[in-house]
Parts: structure tokens; sequence; C-alpha cells
């Protein structure tokens, strides 16, 4: 059923947060847009026990909270809640799948599964839906992270998932991936002939990629602390930034082409030595001005769980040798940021020297959140009349995705995923051979960890991590873009 459009979207885990705060809205959004089918079926199921009104009830909430007030419209509103329906199921015991599929009915139209389970729901989930009978060739399955723990249980996960639906029906979600500046980061690349050029070991000092975050735990407390920022934020959407920044150019802009491209480079990750890698996890300090606990008191007990990571990485391969990628993540950090950062090289020659001209090399900042935008820094002369002397200074020339594209309407990443996975194109989720070969790299680090006793260094909410992330830079000369 290759990009053939579902009629019908099952929502696993509907009553919960993703759903609530993104999934609903999103769905939402392409409703209003016209770019689902008004007669789209989209039924939620969780272990709630709820009918389709008390469903919608609880939809009509969420949206009420979680629009923009610019996109709230009564009647747009009450139309797509009739779109919805809901079945209780509790997907640990496989005789509830047979009521959810005489709830669902016919699906010889086509559908799709969102599944955002616990990871310990994934293995019974599918196996239910395969007894069900949900799971032929005219259903599809998208499945939100985390999938697995380390390498093992991520292929425990998706040999069962395989046992089910073949790899060209199996959609694994990124977030990432659907933000508007990650997918122009391959038009900035492969649409401008400028960059090409200088995008290898010959133009490019260094690359940063950091995705920070000024929150805690946020409710999260279990999973986070079995789970840490290396494998919540590193292993997926940090390590999608690096291939999509370090890949090869494509032959085609199709999904094949684009996934064998960046499994390429998250084969070429060189195995990251115990200097080249800082644990941290946050103390007490203070965020916006007000004051927030340690890690510990958020969690109430002491852990070793790391709450940052910074890295420093390497691709091994012809384009890359000898360019370092610096990459840091955390949380109760300055402020909230996700950015790529390519430092170029400095000029061979200085020829403004002798005239008092100071050279600082290009950058281009490819920032993804809060705001997005692509800035390119570069080398100009102050304007004004200077006896013997040329004064030059840094200028941004500035893409903002909001002001070129002002009538454009800002985009929920999970709108652009639904529509895709309801669409059958798999592009911009990640292929099982990416989410191993991610896994491998990320295993090999928490060995490092673990043969030579690293433990997490404290620093306060507020700052940039501990002190020893700087340093990771700095003795190769580099500063943190901050």
């Amino acid at each position: 059923m290759a990009n053939a459009q579902s009629r019908t979207l099952l929502l696993f885990g509907a009553t919960g947060d993703l759903s609530k705060r993104m999934l609903l809205p999103s769905l939402y959004a392409l409703h209003c847009d016209g770019l689902i089918a008004a007669d789209l079926r989209i039924m939620g199921t969780a272990r709630s026990e709820l009918d389709d009104e008390a469903f919608r009830a609880m939809a009509g909430e969420a949206l009420a909270q979680f629009l923009p007030e610019a996109r709230k419209d009564d009647e747009k509103i009450a139309s797509f809640l009739k779109q919805l329906s809901y079945q209780p199921l509790d997907a640990s015991k496989i005789e509830g799948f047979a009521a959810l599929a005489e709830r669902l009915g016919d699906i010889s139209g086509g559908m799709s599964i969102f599944l955002s389970t616990a990871p310990f729901l994934f293995t019974p989930t599918i196996q239910g839906l395969k007894s069900a009978g949900l799971a032929g060739e005219m259903v599809r399955i998208g499945l939100e992270k985390p999938l697995g723990n380390d390498l093992a249980s991520s292929c425990a996960i998706n040999d069962a998932v395989a046992h089910a639906f073949p790899e060209d029906r199996t959609f694994r979600i990124d977030h990432y991936l659907g933000k508007e500046t990650v997918q122009n980061l391959m038009a900035l690349r492969f649409a401008n002939m400028m960059f090409e050029p200088l995008w290898n070991a010959n133009g490019i000092e260094h690359i940063q990629i950091t995705v920070s975050e000024t929150v805690g735990l946020e409710g999260r407390h279990g999973f986070y602390d079995d789970t840490g920022a290396l494998r919540d934020m590193v292993q997926n959407h940090i390590l999608q930034l690096v291939a999509l920044t370090a890949m090869e150019p494509p032959a085609e802009f199709d999904a094949t082409s684009i996934r064998d491209e960046k499994v390429k480079v998250l084969r070429s990750l060189r195995p990251v030595s115990p200097n080249e890698v800082v644990r941290g996890q946050y103390g007490a300090g203070a965020v916006g001005g007000n004051s927030v606990n340690s890690y510990a008191d958020d969690l109430g007990k002491a852990s070793d769980t790391e709450t940052f990571v910074a890295i420093k990485a390497h691709v091994d391969n012809w384009r890359w040798q000898g360019v370092p990628f610096y990459l840091r993540t955390g949380k109760r950090l300055a402020e909230r940021r996700s950015e790529i950062v390519i430092q170029f090289k400095q000029v061979p020659h200085n020829i403004f020297a002798q005239r008092g001209g100071r050279l600082s090399a290009n950058r281009l900042v490819i920032r993804l959140q809060p705001e997005e935008y692509v800035r390119l820094l570069v080398m100009a002369k102050e304007p004004g009349l200077d006896r013997g002397g040329l004064i030059l200074r840094e200028v941004p020339l500035d893409l903002s995705l909001t002001a070129a594209f002002s009538k454009a309407q800002r985009r929920i990443a999970y709108e652009r995923l639904l529509l895709d996975l309801i669409d059958g194109e798999p592009t911009l989720f990640v292929r099982r051979d990416e989410v191993e070969a991610q896994w491998r790299w990320i295993d090999a680090i928490r060995k490092t960890w673990a043969d030579n006793a690293i433990e997490p260094k404290s620093y306060g909410s507020g700052s940039w991590g501990p002190s020893a992330a700087i340093a990771l830079t700095e003795r190769d000369g580099v500063s943190w873009n901050d």
C-alpha cells in the first residue's frame, strides 16, 4: 500500500500527554487546512474506560488548552470532533484486540496506526494487532520512541514489529525530522551551489550541535531516571542532526536514497574515548530568575543518572576526516535552544592585517527552536572615514523563516509526520538500520562510562553545564556558541 492514503487512523495512547499536547492539535490543524479527508476515521484507544462522547469532550478540552488562539474556530473544532471515536483497550491482554477489530470494522481502505505506549507494551500490542487481523497489507504502523534502551532491547522490539509489519510499512518516528528547519537543512545544502564546495574538511573547522532545555523532569521521573540524557536525546534527535549535516548528497530526493546516506554517516562514527565525553547532573540554581531544585531533590532520591552530556565526535570518512563534531544536550541549562553551528575555516591570508583589520571566520547558524532561522556570519567593512585603518566587523546575513514566509502557517512537527504516515511517505521516518547504528554507538559510550567509572559532574541550574564541558572544546581552541 505504498503511498496509498489511509482511510482510518488508530491512535494508541490516545488519552496521554503526547496525544493532548501534540497529536490532537496537529490532526485538528490538518483538518482545518483540508489536508486530511473529511471522512478520515480517527479512533483513539487506551486503558481509560471512555465512550465516544467522553473522548470527544477530553479532546475538546485539549484543543482549548493547547491550540493557539488564532487557530481556534468553534465550527471547525465541532466538525473535527465528529471524526473522533474511541475504544477502550488494555494492550497487555490479547483478548481485547478482537473487540477493537470489531469496532473498527472494514479497514480495506487502508489504516495507519500511531503507537505511543510504554516500551514493555510494544510486543504484546503488535501480537494483539496481528491476532485480530489488524496487521494486514493495507495497514502501516508508526512507532513513537523510545524503541528500547539499548541495542539488544531495540532489536527485540524491531523483531517483534517485523513479525507483523515489514519494513516498508514500519514508520519509526523522530519528531525532530518533522521540524521545518531540519528539512530546510537539506534544502540549504543541496539546492544551493555556494555551500557544497566548502561543506567538507577543506572548508569547515568544526561543527557544534546543541539541544538545551531549561526544564527539569516535568513529571517524567521514572522514565527519565531509567534513561538519562544520552539515551533520551543523543541517541535519536542529535544523531539524526549529525547524519543530516554530514551525509553525502543523495542521488534523488526519495526515502531510500536519503536514508542510505544517513546510515553511512552513523556507521562512520568513531568510538568515543573517555576524555571525549562529559556527563553532568544539575544541582540547585536559578532558571529564568526562579530558584529551582537539584535533580536529586526533584527525583526524591540520590541518583547517578546524567541530565547533561557533551561529546567530541568524529565521522571517519573522506569528507569529514579531522573535523570534530561537538555535541551537547542537557536539562536546566541557561536557555532553551536547538541549533547547528557550522564553523568555517579562517581565510588563508589576511590582506587587511597591516591596516588593523581583524578577521573572524565565517559561521553558519541553523536555529531550530525556539525561533527558526538560518544566519550566515560574514565580515564587512564598517561604514566611515578612517585614516590608515580599515574597521571590519562581523555582520549577519539572516534568513528568518518567520519573516520570509510570513503568510505560511507555523506547523507543529507532528503535523508533517502524521500527514506523511497517513499518506505512506517514509522519507522523514527512521529506518531500522539507522536505529541500530545509533544504538551501537551509544552502547559503546555507556560501556566507556562503566569501564572507566565516569560519574556525572554537578552543574548549577541556569548554567551551560559542568566546567568540564567548556574544557572539552577549549583545549582545542574552540568555544561553544553561547
